[in-house]
This record gives C-alpha cells, structure tokens and sequence, in this order.
C-alpha cells in the first residue's frame, strides 16, 4: 500500500486575517492595527471555538504577544474547551513571559532541528525540519496529535507560506474601509512576489458577505489551472470538513 501524502494526513486548515483595503494587516513597523469590526471579532471567536488548534508564527508574539484564546463573552456562551496555542519559532525566540508559555492552555511549539531552547516542562515541541521549520511536516505531526481543524492567524510570514505552498482549505479574509498604505507596513502575505501568472497561487472566490463597515471574502485554492469562471460568487459558506 502506498504512503499517505502530506495533504491527506493534515489538519483541515482554516487562514484568516484582517486587513486595510490596500491590503495591510498593520501599521508601519508591524505596529498593530484593530481591523476587525465588532461583528467581524464574534466571527473570529466562533471560528476560533470551532477548531483544535490556533496557529501564529513567532513574529506575531515577538509584536503582539496574543493570548490565543477563546473570548467566549463575545459569544455569549459558557467557557467551553480552549484550542491548543501553536507557535511556529524555529529558532526558540519566544519570549519566557509570553502569554502563550503560560501553562493556562495546551500550547506547542513547532522548532527546527537548529533549535537549542528549553521551553517549560507543559509546552510540547515539534522538530520539523532542518534550518527552518516545515510547515507541511509540522501539519502532520499536528494530525497525528489530534489536531483536525486548525485556524492560521499569521503573521504575513506563516500566511505567505501556508498559501504559497498550498496547504490550506480555507482563506478568509476581512477588509477594513481604512487605506494604511505602503513602505513598512506588512502586507497579508510577504516574501518574493510573483513575476507572472505562471508564478502565482490560483484562488477561487467563495463568497463575499458584509460585516459591519467591511466585508468579508472567502477563498478556496483553485484545482485546476486557468483563469475561474465567470458569474457572482455564492454567499460565504460553513467551514466544514
């Protein structure tokens, strides 16, 4: 019998963020901006108290220091289970007193082998790759743990490279009526842009919903090559394995 691929053993993989209508997730610097509506923040805690596990790159807690909880009063429902915290810091840079090494919640850390940190005794390690840490790789491990539903929420970093490489189901995003601007401020995805459409990572347009002053728009990856059909989107659908 043949091996399972990457993509048949990993987490349903949810990718959303906010971000201004130019396309920025914040201000110069990485200095943080609040995208999100009020309505867009209850959608964002629904779908956080929906998934196993909550996934941000180590930029993201170097800046923000999230505490990557459930913010069930938003819901206005009882506390329930919390998904597991999981930081990808292939080199170990993440702060000892950051909120997510702080033993209230199930919190991995995903390393390279390049890695020589010592996190606390209640935070699990994975080491995925060599000199930096492979997120496919990392994405098994996390199905082998239990891990069904995972929601990426960046930085642009971890949010270039879930989409780049495809290993996604699922990218929302919310668009804020704000214009940021270009220079330092981060855009929803960074690295190499693409010289060409031989180059690019196809989306297909799932739906666009209002929320609040913004609106939201749902991506799936496109299966096969060439430019989507034409015709109205349908409205934004569950997210459902």
């Amino acid at each position: 019998m043949s091996e399972r691929s990457p993509r048949e053993v990993r987490p349903e993989v949810w990718v959303n963020c906010a971000a201004s209508a130019d396309g920025r997730i914040a201000f110069a610097e990485g200095a943080r901006a609040r995208l999100s509506s009020a309505e867009d923040l209850r959608r964002v805690q629904a779908m956080r108290a929906d998934v196993d596990g909550i996934l941000v790159g180590v930029g993201t807690v170097l800046l923000d220091d999230p505490s990557l909880r459930v913010h069930w009063d938003l819901l206005g429902r009882a506390p329930g289970a919390e998904p597991t915290r999981i930081v990808v810091d292939g080199s170990g840079r993440t702060p000892e007193g950051a909120r997510v090494l702080d033993g209230s919640i199930p919190t991995i850390v995903g390393v390279s082998e390049r890695c020589h940190r010592r996190f606390p005794a209640h935070v699990r390690t994975i080491v995925a790759g060599s000199a930096r840490v492979d997120l496919g790789l990392l994405f098994v491990r996390l199905a082998e743990l239990g891990v069904r539903r995972l929601l990426v929420e960046g930085g642009s970093e971890i949010l270039a490279s879930v989409l780049g490489a495809g290993l996604f189901d699922r990218f929302t995003v919310y668009y804020a009526p704000v214009l940021i601007g270009d220079g330092t401020a981060p855009s929803i995805v960074a690295g190499r842009a693409a010289r060409s459409f031989d180059d690019v990572r196809g989306l297909e347009l799932r739906g666009i919903e209002r929320s609040g002053e913004g609106y939201v728009a749902t991506y799936v990856p496109r299966r096969a090559p060439g430019p989507a059909p034409p015709g109205p989107p349908d409205r934004t659908a569950p997210f459902e394995p």
